[in-house]
């Protein structure tokens, strides 16, 4: 499942020195379902991990007690239950200064949402905004789906990776109504299968790196393409078609948002984030940088000082 579970009590480390720590979904069994879905307490102590972390799956929060705050990236959220939150893979999020966290958890890797594949959009959409307050309608009708989820997860009945997903399809496109008109709007029509497989390859092929750890981004439209197997000209037909945004500008994008986390995060030099994020020439990303931002590197790492010491220097913060 392209390095996204492991067996339980695999170690949380780091992919490479001075870099934040990757957790996998823990299976009982190599073949089990990726998903998984609790309260704080059976989840596990990463479920209220203090030290930032990546994911290689999905990780939905219900959040009915607690105070303190949830840092996704360079976002903090306020703790004001009941919330609704989404954590993408290869994000970085920790818990900060939290007393009484109380909830749900569900957790699953992209590869579990074959039988919906549009909820990998729905995904997306979400992202945009993951983070919200509950009315207390909708904080029912959520706490009802997740306490079905679970029942269903914990007794494991024949069909029931079926229902699960069937459970979850319907959650997404819940949550999604919640974020409001504010959505953007679907394309005109829907791409043809393979162009919508090549764009759907492409995302994948950027939300890896952080995701699986150790991979650096792709350095331009032309390598995703050769990773992919098609032509530059083809990928950006089939991007276009799906996401309505060109392959350039989301490779800028992606590239960008990493270098915020890794500058934010970590202890890593600049010309190591610039090799991460696909530029041989640190003099270049630095130009980059700041045209995407209008702060050089040096600048938005002062103004977001955050950074986590290294996996291998100590034990994390707690």
């Amino acid at each position: 499942m392209r390095g996204t579970t492991a067996l339980p009590d695999s170690p949380c480390t780091a992919s490479r020195r001075g870099e934040p720590p990757v957790h996998r979904l823990e299976m009982r069994l190599p073949d089990d379902v990726p998903f998984a879905a609790g309260s704080f307490d059976t989840i596990g102590p990463m479920s209220r991990a203090a030290f930032p972390h990546r994911h290689t799956f999905y990780e939905i929060v219900h959040v009915t007690h607690g105070t303190g705050t949830h840092v996704v990236d360079l976002d903090r959220w306020e703790l004001r239950p009941p919330q609704l939150g989404l954590i993408l893979p290869g994000q970085l999020h920790h818990w900060e200064d939290v007393h009484g966290l109380d909830g749900s958890v569900v957790l699953f890797t992209p590869e579990f949402l074959l039988d919906h594949p549009g909820d990998h959009e729905l995904l997306r959409r979400i992202g945009e905004r993951p983070w919200l307050r509950l009315d207390p309608a909708a904080h029912a009708r959520t706490g009802r789906l997740i306490a079905e989820l679970r029942e269903e997860y914990g007794h494991g009945d024949p069909g029931f990776a079926t229902v699960l997903r069937s459970l979850l399809h319907v959650l997404l496109v819940r949550t999604a109504r919640l974020r409001g008109p504010d959505r953007p709007a679907a394309p005109a029509a829907a791409p043809p299968g393979r162009a919508a497989a090549v764009a759907e390859e492409f995302a994948r092929l950027l939300a890896r790196t952080g995701r699986d750890g150790g991979a650096d981004l792709p350095r331009s439209v032309r390598d995703c393409a050769r990773r992919i197997g098609v032509t530059p000209g083809y990928l950006a037909e089939a991007v276009r078609a799906a996401l309505g945004r060109t392959p350039a500008g989301l490779l800028r994008e992606a590239r960008t948002q990493e270098a915020q986390r890794l500058l934010a995060r970590t202890e890593l030099t600049v010309r190591q984030i610039a090799a991460r994020t696909g530029f041989d020439d640190p003099a270049y990303f630095c130009r980059f940088f700041r045209r995407e931002t209008g702060m050089s590197p040096g600048d938005f790492r002062k103004h977001h000082d955050h950074r986590a010491a290294s996996i291998e220097a100590g034990p994390a913060r707690t």
